[in-house]
């Protein structure tokens, strides 16, 4: 089994602010598995606010290039576990390691990986698709520019409530909020009454991950479930957000990719939390290993690729929330760009 890295730097179509940061475009690590005829990949983007770079994530899976190297006979659970030691301390490169290997895998087994989970997707549910922080005026036209029935607008500025009262003059679409943390406790629970009135469905991660006694009194008191983003990294998170959040957000690059986030969902719903998934800024790739996920899911934000000026591959299709899965097996994805800024084989 070959192991071939690849770096791009993709571009947005706009500018994407959140509470704590904005950017313009961003580098993500396409990880190649290659044996034979089969080739497996996965993707991790670099993100400062959990400090992990795609330097890092090629150095780290660099040193480890031969017992990545030595089988791919395994399950994708047996080899996790012998990665996860290996990468403990970057669960973005596990990630991306483990996305290549299950769909490598899955491929080899003559499968779609939903298919090799004996997962059914006649029920799967909607993607949202995400409205960054912008001017009012440019966050109507935004929408306006993509028609969905659902949407994540993204807030934590001083004018919140008139973002979403002007937002829903224009659509009678759901609306989903996401703070990244930027709102105080107090002012939680004034805007969950308010957006209530506006037909909003949840709040995620509103109040700062560290303000623990905070985020246990918002989700005793506040009028919407309260959904855990940056508070639910890894697996036993899960447990550390029972009865303090409704629900949980798992994101591949924070968890260590598939494999881990298969459990991470699984505990979330014994524990009767309702179950998301979301994204980064990434290509088709990461996009449609998510997509394996959805019969397990009750909400799921999928819309990294579709903010991309330019793909670099091709995997799932989302119109208007609804997912289409390649015919590919695997994940089902298609490197259609070689020209990476840098490839390491």
């Amino acid at each position: 089994m070959q192991l071939i890295l690849r770096t791009y730097k993709l571009q947005l179509q706009h500018t994407f602010r959140i509470s704590r940061q904005s950017f313009d475009h961003k580098k993500v690590l396409i990880v190649e598995l290659k044996d034979g005829e089969h080739s497996g990949y996965g993707e991790a983007s670099e993100n400062p606010y959990y400090h992990q770079s795609v330097d890092d994530m090629i150095l780290d899976l660099s040193k480890i290039r031969q017992f990545i190297q030595e089988d791919s006979e395994e399950t994708p659970e047996i080899f996790w576990e012998k990665m996860f030691p290996l990468l403990k301390n970057n669960m973005f490169a596990l990630c991306a390691l483990d996305i290549a290997y299950n769909d490598l895998y899955a491929r080899k087994k003559g499968k779609k990986l939903y298919e090799f989970w004996n997962y059914k997707i006649e029920n799967n549910i909607l993607s949202n698709f995400t409205i960054g922080i912008d001017s009012i005026e440019n966050m109507i036209l935004k929408m306006q520019e993509t028609p969905w029935p659902i949407y994540k607008i993204k807030l934590g500025t001083k004018e919140d409530l008139a973002i979403i009262r002007a937002l829903r003059q224009h659509t009678d679409a759901i609306f989903r909020i996401d703070a990244n943390g930027a709102w105080e406790v107090e002012e939680t629970l004034r805007n969950s009454a308010e957006l209530k009135k506006l037909g909003v469905e949840f709040l995620e991660q509103p109040v700062d991950a560290d303000n623990v006694d905070g985020i246990r009194y918002v989700f005793k008191h506040a009028a919407l479930p309260i959904i855990a983003d940056e508070s639910c990294q890894v697996e036993a998170d899960i447990d550390a957000c029972y009865k303090k959040f409704h629900g949980v957000n798992v994101k591949l690059v924070k968890c260590g990719g598939l494999t881990p986030a298969r459990r991470m969902l699984a505990r979330a719903k014994n524990l009767k939390m309702h179950t998301m998934v979301g994204c980064m800024t990434e290509s088709s790739i990461g996009i449609s290993a998510i997509a394996h996920l959805l019969p397990s899911l009750d909400y799921v934000d999928m819309d990294g690729a579709l903010l991309l000026r330019k793909d670099i591959a091709k995997g799932v299709t989302i119109e208007k929330g609804k997912v289409y899965y390649s015919e590919l097996k695997g994940t089902g994805v298609l490197l259609t760009d070689d020209h990476p800024i840098r490839m390491i084989t």
